[in-house]
């Protein structure tokens, strides 16, 4: 049964979109069987790993509207072992016609139990915002990689997040938990990154991961291209960095842990 992560943080600008992309394909490039799934109505996972979203036959808004399965909008990415469920600008609408829909929180979740079993990880690019279809990421999830970025207002708005997660948990999906939070975007050139770091370290009660994602122009270069980091740039400190993520989180699962 795969391992099915939501990354998550309603605070826009944080690198959420750029570790669910560059997340995906280092964990495909280290050997795992990777389904990447868009649930951004920006669609920027779907471009940033190669595909034209304007293309696509079906993408997670008929899934989760139900004009498809899971199967049918599954497509091949830039990267081996790696495939995607892309996202679309209709996406944007599904808010409201979901509404009415039985089961609206687990429309996900329910679509993706015929296709899961096929993959290592299920990694799911939230909105940055606590909404339906970040609801329904959390419902299908099992845990949630928030990505924090190394500035004075790192923790800001992530107390409503992790409210979110607990009342998800109690209500919807009870094996739902905080997977880890990972800092993005350090500078190491400046004092407040590294004094981030060390209050976040200090006073969150959070799993927090050793690695810290760099502040790096190739990173946010790479997204023009099409390409994860470890395609566009392998030598580059951004790739090092998701290298060094990926290695985490599968230690921690041959360790039976989170």
């Amino acid at each position: 049964m795969a391992r099915i992560i939501a990354v998550a943080n309603q605070k826009g600008g944080v690198g959420k979109t750029t570790t669910a992309i560059n997340l995906s394909a280092a964990l495909a490039s280290a050997g795992k069987k990777v389904l990447a799934i868009d649930i951004d109505p920006q669609g920027n996972m779907t471009s940033g790993l190669g595909v034209d979203k304007d293309s696509v036959q079906y993408s997670v808004y008929e899934l989760l509207i139900g004009e498809c399965d899971a199967e049918d909008c599954i497509t091949g990415t830039v990267c081996q072992c790696l495939d995607l469920i892309p996202a679309h600008v209709n996406l944007a609408g599904a808010e409201v016609e979901l509404l009415d829909a039985k089961r609206r929180e687990y429309l996900l979740k329910d679509k993706l139990g015929a296709v899961e079993s096929r993959y290592d990880y299920v990694i799911i690019d939230c909105p940055p915002a606590l909404s339906m279809l970040t609801i329904n990421a959390l419902t299908t999830a099992k845990g949630v990689l928030v990505p924090i970025q190394c500035e004075f207002y790192a923790l800001e708005g992530l107390a409503q997040l992790l409210y979110t997660i607990n009342l998800v948990r109690d209500r919807l999906n009870g094996d739902l938990k905080v997977q880890g939070v990972v800092f993005t975007m350090y500078d190491s050139r400046t004092n407040l990154s590294a004094d981030v770091v060390d209050n976040v370290r200090n006073n969150l009660d959070q799993h927090i991961y050793r690695t810290v994602i760099p502040r790096n122009v190739r990173l946010a270069e790479a997204p023009s291209h099409g390409l994860p980091i470890n395609l566009y740039d392998p030598r580059s400190t951004g790739a090092e960095g998701y290298r060094r993520l990926a290695e985490e989180i599968i230690s921690e699962e041959r360790k039976g842990g989170r």
